[in-house]
């Protein structure tokens, strides 16, 4: 015998704890790790589970929640499919999906995989504050000057904020359009499209730099191991290690130690003039040990062209262009911190040391000077796991 009625106002209102709690005849209350709670109808269709939701429980009441769950179970009773019988059962006007409804369903499902808190507010508080106009449209109806309108404002201004922005939008739309609710163009897409429209930074000005969604790195990678240009092997290690452009092709193998694993670049060549220390990860250890010669000399770089010159600062960013992927080399960068921010428990700290960026507080900095070493380490093996799943660079080409 199922129980019903197994919820109370002031028990939905102690639950805290993410999860799915039952209140009986399919009704379902559910709380997420943002703390954000709203009510399903749970049902089995042809030996599946399927999902109804039924709102916020800011927007519906228990009661109301209730009287839905059992209009639901008769017409499942009935042998009818509730989800499809109550699309029918609304109004053409009522069926219009908002930009908002999409963007709320998009973040509760990765919200999940968001171990920072910060990084999971941030992602709604983006949307909420920047693309509020967006929020009540039509999702089919939204054009490119819509989403110009919400970032023009603040292109120029707050840069860095205004290219989270528009890539958050540009994902939004990309799964409306998965979802069959949307057709064309996504009118958030920067390359040939948005870039003509919106004010031109000046170089130098767009700190974030053109970048990959962080989900897109994996799929590059893979079609980067297929080059066998030295810029490849180049640029491969580059993304491996977040490392900037010059850092790179200036390395020399006096740098690397292998059998520790590391690569300290010195502080002549930083551009905060410190010494930094780069843990390697396993493909960025097989790259290099696919380019030793027997006997390497020190002061060679370890990066050379075809006829053994070094390579020239353009030779990754030419490539990218040859591969027709409108990102910069330094935008890599930023699809590590977005990845590390919003997708692992790495603290700050590690994230920005692993960038070696200067912005850390007095008491980072001490925590800096012990290095933290095994900790980032263990950040660059997560982040080559992640861009690299089979562990396999493009060496094996080169080999």
């Amino acid at each position: 015998m199922h129980l019903r009625n197994k919820l109370n106002v002031k028990k939905i209102a102690s639950l805290d704890v993410p999860n799915v709690y039952s209140d009986g005849g399919g009704l379902y209350l559910r709380v997420r790790k943002s703390g954000t709670k709203s009510w399903l109808f749970i049902y089995m269709l042809r030996g599946k589970r399927r999902e109804i939701g039924l709102g916020s429980v800011l927007d519906v009441s228990l009661a109301a929640a209730r009287k839905t769950a059992e209009e639901l179970r008769t017409i499942q009773l009935a042998g009818r499919d509730p989800a499809e019988a109550r699309k029918l059962a609304r109004p053409a006007s009522a069926r219009i999906t908002t930009f908002a409804d999409v963007a709320t369903e998009l973040i509760d499902t990765i919200e999940g995989g968001f171990k920072n808190e910060k990084h999971r507010k941030q992602w709604r508080s983006t949307i909420d504050t920047y693309a509020k106009p967006l929020l009540p449209m039509a999702v089919d109806q939204i054009t490119m000057d819509d989403v110009a309108s919400v970032l023009k404002p603040i292109w120029l201004t707050k840069s860095e904020t205004a290219s989270r922005v528009r890539q958050r939008i540009e994902r939004i739309l990309d799964a409306a359009t998965v979802k069959g609710l949307r057709r064309g163009d996504n009118p958030a897409r920067l390359k040939g499209n948005l870039e003509i429209v919106l004010p031109r930074k000046s170089k130098g000005e767009d700190g974030h730099h053109q970048a990959l969604l962080f989900p897109d790195v994996p799929a590059f990678m893979t079609a980067l191991a297929s080059r066998q240009a030295p810029s490849a092997r180049a640029l491969e290690f580059t993304i491996l290690t977040a490392a900037r452009t010059g850092e790179t092709l200036g390395m020399k193998w006096e740098e690397v130690q292998l059998d520790q694993r590391l690569w300290t670049i010195p502080a002549n060549r930083m551009k905060m003039g410190r010494a930094h220390q780069v843990p390697l990860s396993d493909p960025a250890v097989a790259i290099l040990q696919s380019l030793a010669p027997a006997d390497p000399d020190p002061k060679a770089h370890v990066f050379r062209g075809a006829g053994g010159s070094s390579l020239s600062n353009m030779a990754m960013l030419t490539l990218l262009k040859r591969m027709e992927v409108p990102v910069t080399v330094h935008g890599f960068r930023s699809s590590f911190r977005d990845w590390a921010g919003e997708t692992t428990s790495h603290g700050r700290e590690e994230i920005e040391m692993a960038l070696a960026h200067d912005t850390l507080s007095k008491t980072e900095k001490a925590y800096r000077r012990g290095n933290a070493l095994d900790k980032r380490r263990s950040l660059m093996r997560d982040w080559a796991h992640f861009i690299l799943p089979s562990g396999e660079s493009g060496t094996a080409q080169d080999a």
